[in-house]
């Protein structure tokens, strides 16, 4: 078996493939990329399992061959190369010999019969959308699950797809985000739950791409293909919770305000929090808004004032200044609104600007309460 490749474009491949290979694999296979060459389209894969992604590479040969090479090796030795074509053979002494312009390496592989044969969707639904609009809709969610393994349930993001509209939806009891989007349907109303690794994979491969991205799914799998790639994944399984139960629906009073002065002024004020409960408290009242942070323990304080546009009743109200960082960080608007009933309700926090045509982002994050 023998085929001629690109350096910096199999390079380019492997690296996108690598990210799904765990460091301390149970099955050896698995620190391996399977190499599946049928004359001049040589498919790699990665796997770890839960999820499996391959590309199809276009190569110059007309051999056919199954061979298991090392991730680590392989990619830290393509890292090094210029730009120049490299030869692969398979010899004898069950090594593969890369030829390069000034060198040769000779690397073991191991029998690509091994490497666990990559899960096929019986009989699934589908949608389309675009890659970008895809890795937006992770980009915005993600940051939300939560990391419990004892609610597995959480750890992923929630897809619900309908003929109306995407939703997509990430939790982990203090804050949550729904995003959805009204411009784009789907044939059928679906729902599953993705887990963290592969969504990431596919945020870092998908964002600005105008490619399309089908999505297959079914009770256990999901597929995801697009150019030259595809990635399948287990779902996570359980039933997610009633999200928009938790979402209050009466909220009379509404803080409009600049959301880089506030967020900047949350870090400001929260280095004088406590440093267990990174408490701080809002204070609306008029068209100011007070913020101010106090760690009693060592005599700490801050306090801010910002113009605002706020209506409703005086009050104050106490968060956690991680998650609102968090929260406005990844928006990207001018201005936010932070909608609030009582100080013991979730506040619920919306860009006022900068979304596109049919583009919704909804952020709730759970008060602390007071003392004093």
């Amino acid at each position: 078996m023998k085929f001629i490749v690109s350096s910096s474009y199999l390079q380019k491949q492997l690296q996108v493939l690598g990210g799904v290979i765990n460091n301390n694999n149970t099955l050896p296979i698995l620190d391996n990329f399977l190499f599946d060459l049928k004359k001049n389209q040589l498919t790699v894969s990665a796997s770890d399992l839960e999820t499996t992604i391959s590309s199809v590479l276009e190569v110059d040969s007309t051999d056919e061959g199954l061979i298991a090479l090392p991730a680590r090796l392989l990619l830290d030795t393509l890292k090094t190369f210029p730009e120049q074509p490299l030869t692969f053979v398979v010899e004898d002494n069950n090594t593969v010999e890369i030829s390069a312009n000034n060198g040769k390496y000779a690397l073991a592989y191991a029998d690509g019969q091994e490497f666990p044969k990559t899960v096929e969707l019986n009989d699934p639904s589908s949608t389309t959308l675009i890659g970008d609009v895809l890795a937006t809709a992770i980009n915005k969610t993600i940051f939300a699950a939560g990391n419990d393994d004892l609610r597995p349930v959480m750890s992923g993001v929630f897809f619900q797809f309908s003929p109306e509209n995407l939703t997509f939806v990430a939790t982990d009891a203090h804050k949550l985000v729904k995003y959805q989007r009204t411009d784009i349907q789907a044939s059928e109303v679906a729902e599953f739950i993705m887990p963290k690794k592969p969504l990431n994979l596919l945020k870092g491969i998908l964002l600005g791409s105008e490619s399309e991205v089908k999505i297959e799914y079914n009770e256990s799998n999901a597929k995801f293909s697009f150019d030259n790639t595809e990635l399948v994944c287990r779902l996570i399984d359980g039933k997610y919770p009633n999200y928009e139960a938790v979402i209050p629906k009466e909220n009379p009073n509404l803080l409009n305000l600049s959301r880089s002065e506030f967020l900047s002024s949350v870090r400001r004020v929260s280095i004088f929090s406590n440093k267990t409960t990174h408490q701080i408290r809002l204070k609306m009242a008029g068209a100011e808004l007070n913020i101010s942070a106090e760690d009693v323990d060592y005599s700490n304080k801050a306090d801010e004032r910002l113009s605002c546009d706020y209506q409703g009743d005086d009050m104050q109200i106490g968060f956690n200044s991680r998650f609102l960082t968090e929260m406005l960080g990844n928006l990207s608007s001018d201005d936010v609104a932070l909608a609030m009933s009582l100080p013991n309700r979730a506040g619920i926090l919306t860009p006022v600007d900068g979304l596109d045509e049919g583009e919704h982002i909804t952020m709730l994050v759970m008060p602390v309460m007071l003392n004093g």
